[in-house]
Formats: C-alpha cells, sequence, structure tokens
C-alpha cells in the first residue's frame, strides 16, 4: 500500500510542473454520478471532484477525490430481526486523461479523452445501535482500484463546460470551470 500511496505523490507532483501546451490543465470538474457497486447490489449516486493540470501536450492529470453513502438493510437469524447498516465511502487518487481533439479534428468547443484513474478507498462503516455483532467491522483503508475512462467536454464559454465522463467505476456528468 505504501508503494502505491508514494506513486500517486509522484504523479501528483509531476502534474505540478505543467508545461500548458494546450487548454486541458487547470480546470476543475466537479460532477454528479452513479457508481455501480457489486456489494452494495444497487447503483449509488456519487459527487467528484478533480483539478486538471498540463503534463505534456494532450495529456492531464488530476488528483481526485470521491464521496457516496448509503445504506442497506441486513437479516440476523438468530432473533430474526433486520438491521442496517450505514457506509461511507471516499475514494481518492488521480486520474490520467489524453485528449483526442487533434487526431480528431474536433472543433474548439469540443474536448474528447480516453484515461485512467488510480487510486485507494477510505471507507467507514457502522451499524444500528442495537445491532448484536461487531458494529464497526469496516473501518480505515479499503483497495486499491483502478478504472478506465472515455469521455467529451463541450465548452459553453472559453471558461465552462459541460462534460460526460464514462467510468468502469463511476460515470459523472459535470461542469467544468477552466482558469
Amino acid at each position: 500500500m505504501k508503494k502505491y500511496v508514494v506513486l500517486l505523490v509522484l504523479l501528483m507532483g509531476l502534474s505540478l510542473r505543467g508545461f500548458s501546451q494546450e487548454k486541458y490543465g487547470h480546470t476543475l470538474n466537479m460532477g454528479l454520478g452513479v457508481g455501480y457497486y457489486g456489494y452494495v447490489g444497487h447503483p449509488v449516486p456519487v459527487f467528484n471532484l478533480n483539478y486538471e493540470f498540463d503534463v505534456v501536450k494532450n495529456l492531464t492529470l488530476a488528483p481526485f477525490i470521491s464521496f457516496y453513502t448509503y445504506s442497506n438493510n441486513y437479516y440476523y437469524g438468530k432473533n430474526g430481526q433486520y438491521y442496517y447498516n450505514y457506509q461511507t465511502v471516499i475514494p481518492v487518487g488521480i486520474k490520467s486523461a489524453y485528449y483526442f481533439d487533434d487526431l480528431l479534428n474536433a472543433s474548439d468547443k469540443w474536448d474528447f479523452y480516453a484515461g485512467t484513474s488510480l487510486g485507494f478507498v477510505i471507507a467507514a462503516s457502522h451499524w444500528d445501535a442495537s445491532y448484536p455483532g461487531d458494529r464497526n467491522a469496516y473501518d480505515g483503508p479499503g483497495t486499491l482500484f483502478i478504472a478506465a475512462h472515455i469521455g467529451a467536454e463541450y465548452h459553453f464559454t472559453p471558461r465552462i463546460g459541460g462534460f460526460l465522463d464514462l467510468s468502469t467505476g463511476v460515470s459523472t456528468i459535470g461542469l467544468a470551470i477552466h482558469k
């Protein structure tokens, strides 16, 4: 786990150098989306925030943080009752994006990209007060994850755009604010 944290810090440091060769970097992206997590059993709403920095021509890195919360009820067979489990999950990491605008001859109004995300999950869980088992069985850092992305942004103005990011992790629609 320590290796992955060091890798994330190094990638974030590289992103701070920024060569500003393209208009993609120095962008705050705020998105709402839906993620499906197999252990939840249903899609959950997710908030995502990232800030893109130019690395080289057509390539950005963006430190990100996401947030979602949900609850499930479970049947506890010993006494025949249902108990609620409440989860708060905060994925943190870095997202890369390579822009294909030059290759696609896209107009200035559009940006098209593909990329990956690498990060880890901070999670907390607790049960109803009357739950007879371990009520805090799932606190602390979770697993490392990687996700693939494709997306597009439409620029309403030179500083404001709307984006759609389709991902193997969390797909979002949101607002991009360019510096």
